[in-house]
């Protein structure tokens, strides 16, 4: 073989490789987004309308389970068909406040693709993890005026995005305290859409009033949320700050001889206090912002996955909150 030829055929090998590698990428990288349907300008139209019917047959056509949702999540009305239903969205929708604060929202979101392909992207790699699990079949946002941010049925998942507005939104001020505020940043819409469908998935299946219960299935969720999100900071998992996450990971040995005390404690005040995103001050006098209980929930369920290599399908099939402890070989030093 002559010299030019031997080039020209490594030429195309590497051209050919080059190519392949291309396609694995694609493949590994990039996903369809996930449309999320604007149930919140729709909405916002029959408010700025004063309640057209026309608008409400629209509504009633192209977004029947999301009304229901709402009126069930929000309004507690159980079916479309409640007397005045429409003219009590509207009413409540109408106030100058929450008016004030649709718009700002609508405005802040008016245009999503990079949401969508976050979440298309987030999703994939959730089903990599649980093969099995129900795709929500229509996503959408929504605007609660700060009630209930996640919004998950049979047919329907959506978030409210008057809920992510930025920690140093002014409106927030004069409702929410700073530590409330740290959640609320447009960073964890994604990570909310995934948790809330996971949560409607795998419902909790523990004892309401003892903590462990409560730590490891938050655990779990917050563990399946970072595997979908690996590049997402855990402090912003957490909803947290950096510096309070750093506090936590600096004081925990400490924290969890505290901690470890309580937490088999059938005690609704203990409960509280696990999971209060107020500083714990229980713990220390200098205890930042978060809820300790959602910190060692995901850390002994890292380490139960590490210490036993199960499948994340097996992870939620495990209910026994104790055996998932002692499995994870969880002793801070």
């Amino acid at each position: 073989m002559t010299t030019a030829v031997r080039l020209r055929s490594l030429c195309i090998l590497a051209l050919l490789l080059s190519c392949l590698n291309c396609k694995g990428q694609s493949r590994e990288e990039v996903a369809a987004p996930i449309r999320i349907y604007r149930f919140d300008k729709e909405l916002f139209r029959l408010v700025e309308s004063e309640n057209d019917a026309a608008i409400q047959g629209e509504l009633l056509c192209d977004y029947p389970e999301m009304l229901e949702v709402l009126g069930k999540g929000v309004f507690n009305m159980q079916t479309t068909e409640t007397p005045g239903f429409f003219t009590r969205i509207v009413n409540y929708y109408s106030e100058p406040t929450l008016r004030s604060l649709y718009r700002d929202a609508l405005a802040v979101y008016d245009s999503i693709p990079g949401i969508e392909q976050e979440l298309g992207e987030a999703f994939a790699r959730l089903r990599t993890l649980l093969p099995l699990l129900n795709m929500p079949p229509r996503v959408y946002m929504h605007v609660s005026g700060f009630g209930q941010n996640i919004l998950a049925a049979e047919k329907a998942l959506s978030v409210s995005i008057d809920r992510y507005m930025g920690r140093d939104y002014p409106l927030y001020a004069r409702f929410f305290n700073p530590q409330q505020a740290e959640r609320m940043q447009p960073a964890l819409i994604v990570p909310d859409y995934l948790a809330g469908w996971l949560m409607s998935e795998y419902p909790f299946a523990g004892r309401e009033d003892v903590p462990l219960d409560r730590m490891i299935y938050e655990g779990k969720i917050k563990y399946l949320v970072a595997q979908a999100m690996p590049e997402l900071p855990q402090h912003t998992l957490m909803g947290w700050s950096a510096e309070s996450l750093g506090w936590y990971i600096n004081n925990e040995a400490k924290l969890w001889k505290i901690v470890a005390n309580g937490m088999n404690m059938p005690n609704p005040y203990v409960m509280q206090s696990f999971f209060d995103e107020s500083p714990a001050t229980f713990l220390s006098a200098d205890a930042p912002a978060g809820a300790p209980g959602l910190w060692f929930g995901l850390r002994i369920v890292e380490l139960y996955m590490k210490e036993t290599n199960a499948s994340p399908e097996a992870l939620m099939a495990t209910n026994n909150a104790q055996e998932i402890l002692s499995k994870s070989k969880y002793k801070p030093l």
